[in-house]
């Protein structure tokens, strides 16, 4: 669905990537331009997504302990760099979909497994048993049952790619949000400053209820949480987000961690390292793509890496 909000800006809705998607662009009425975005997420999830039985990524989970598959640059791209964050072991895993389902968290049949189930998953999940061949282009999980899954920072990345079409376009403002992932494109044509208002879910709320707001400059906002799904047994709650280091539920004080960075794609990742992390890193906005960082605790109590509270 597609509508003008005003004579200065449009904004598209539109359902894909398992979520509901908006884009607000403003200062045209370049209707295809929002179906050209639409198409080009569509596009994405086609050949990303682990949800239907035919996409490339599931081409290589076919063909798990068998033989490589060659794919296309954008799958090997991101397989690449989903590999790569793996490998650094902080949390961010993008094989442990055998441990995840063992849980099912969220989903009908969910349930605590047993140690054992766990510890036969948790062998699926090496990212080291990823062969990544660049001459060719192709992808091999050496063992039988091992799976890929991009859905960590594929929306980031996609969402960084329709940012790269909006400015081809010569889109200077608007918003991209892939369900809650958040990248603003340009300065606000709201403020003078050109700074944008981005709010902080109040775990303890329903969606959309802020705990805090900040201001910022052209960037994404990611966030991950632990209020949104989880599965309580014998008054036991058990959050999705699963540890691949030790396949349960990661112990933490933290309700959530929101991440602004110049690109969606860092957001998802650093949100992840972050959040396993439990608390700020010394150093991490050392980095000049890295604006800052927001914890929310259980006991609601908040830190602001990098914001001034």
């Amino acid at each position: 669905m597609i509508k003008d909000l005003a004579l200065e800006q449009m904004v598209g809705d539109h359902h894909a990537l398992g979520t509901s998607i908006t884009l607000q662009i403003f200062g045209t009425q370049n209707r295809d331009l929002l179906q050209k975005s639409f198409d080009l997420i569509d596009h994405y999830e086609d050949i990303f997504t682990v949800n239907r039985d035919e996409s490339e990524v599931m081409d290589i989970n076919h063909a798990a302990g068998e033989h490589p598959v060659q794919v296309s640059s954008a799958v090997y791209g991101l397989v690449k760099l989903a590999v790569e964050k793996s490998r650094e072991n902080f949390g961010f895993n993008a094989l442990i979909g055998p441990v995840v389902k063992l849980w099912h968290i969220g989903f009908k049949g969910a349930h605590v497994p047993k140690d054992e189930e766990i510890k036969d998953r948790m062998l699926l999940t090496d990212p080291f048993k990823v062969v990544l061949n660049d001459s060719d282009q192709s992808v091999f999980l050496k063992m039988k049952g091992m799976e890929l899954d991009l859905g960590g920072i594929a929306k980031g990345w996609i969402a960084d790619r329709i940012r790269d079409l909006w400015r081809a376009y010569g889109v200077e403002a608007g918003i991209i949000n892939l369900g809650g992932n958040i990248l603003l494109v340009g300065d606000s044509p709201k403020r003078i400053s050109g700074q944008w208002s981005i709010g902080v879910q109040d775990p303890k709320q329903p969606r959309g209820d802020n705990i805090t707001s900040v201001m910022v400059p052209e960037c994404s906002a990611v966030t991950s949480g632990t209020y949104e799904r989880y599965l309580v047994v014998n008054g036991k709650k058990y959050h999705h987000l699963i540890d691949p280091r030790t396949g349960y539920p990661v112990k933490t004080d933290l309700a959530g961690v929101t991440t602004f960075t110049k690109t969606s794609v860092e957001a998802e990742i650093e949100c992840k390292r972050l959040f396993f992390a439990g608390k700020p890193l010394k150093g991490w906005h050392d980095n000049p793509d890295r604006i800052g960082a927001i914890f929310v605790y259980n006991d609601e109590h908040i830190e602001y890496d990098n914001f001034g509270d």
